[in-house]
């Protein structure tokens, strides 16, 4: 079923690219066009025929009906006012950043029909050539509308996104990054450090637990230095909470004080099982 005529995708990496190929696969666009800065993805995404038109020239983007933004943080804040200045006024804009409340102020002051989103969807590779047309299926899809959202733009992009595979929850702004930090940008900070803290040569001697637990440390650098300087009084609480947990182990090991150190050990073994 067609949603919009004319769907531009800025950033044709892995979210962007899974993204068209998704729109592609479900019709829900008569045209999908991608921007990208690197000439050699937009080669492969026009070759693999996931896109119908693609350019390095966002000016491109004149003539959509939805664009959605799909680079890191940063450059969603730094591209929103040239944008603004080449799409229709009544095109809707929403993005697919990590975090929330910096985006939100900023875009739906600039655009009349702006709605702000995050699939909860991904992986630690990055690039076109990991993209996945099944990648929403089952995921979750977090908006996060204000009072200045136009309801019939939130109304259009719930049903994308449901379109797509994917559940749909509301959050406010404030509520998704203080959220969004403990699920998501607490474990990657974990991850990051924990990698670093073990010698080279010692890594030849790991067994699955270091891999499966710094699975994500491999993650794009750019977009989670993004990340964490745009939401830094969350991620800041979040490794403080952390580091008593720690503080904790550390003290029950020293002490040697085995009631201890099983009930922190028993109630982390219970709050993981019932994760799923």
């Amino acid at each position: 079923m067609k949603l919009f005529k004319r769907i531009a995708i800025v950033g044709t990496g892995l979210i962007g690219g899974s993204l068209a190929m998704a729109i592609k696969e479900k019709k829900l666009a008569n045209e999908i066009i991608g921007i990208s800065r690197h000439k050699k993805t937009l080669a492969l995404a026009k070759r693999n025929r996931i896109i119908n038109k693609g350019s390095q020239d966002i000016r491109i983007l004149a003539g959509a009906d939805l664009v959605i933004l799909a680079t890191p943080v940063s450059a969603i804040l730094k591209l929103a006012k040239t944008i603004s200045r080449i799409v229709k006024k009544d095109c809707i804009i929403t993005d697919v950043g990590s975090t929330k409340q910096q985006i939100v102020s900023r875009l739906e002051k600039i655009f009349i029909n702006y709605v702000g989103a995050h699939p909860l969807a991904g992986s630690e590779k990055r690039s076109l050539a990991n993209a996945r047309a099944d990648i929403f299926k089952n995921s979750l899809c977090i908006l996060t509308p204000t009072k200045r959202t136009n309801p019939s733009a939130l109304k259009k992009i719930e049903g994308f996104w449901r379109s797509l595979g994917a559940e749909v929850a509301y959050l406010s702004p404030v509520e998704h990054d203080r959220l969004l930090a403990f699920v998501s940008h607490l474990p990657h900070a974990i991850a990051f450090s924990l990698i670093a803290s073990v010698p080279k040569n010692y890594l030849k001697f790991a067994s699955s637990g270091l891999r499966d637990t710094t699975r994500i440390a491999a993650s794009d650098s750019v977009i989670w230095e993004d990340i964490f300087l745009s939401n830094p009084k969350n991620i800041l609480k979040t490794i403080g909470v952390f580091e008593d947990k720690l503080s904790a182990l550390k003290s029950a090991i020293s002490k040697k004080d085995k009631v201890s150190l099983n009930k922190i050990l028993r109630l982390a073994k219970n709050k993981r099982e019932a994760l799923g």
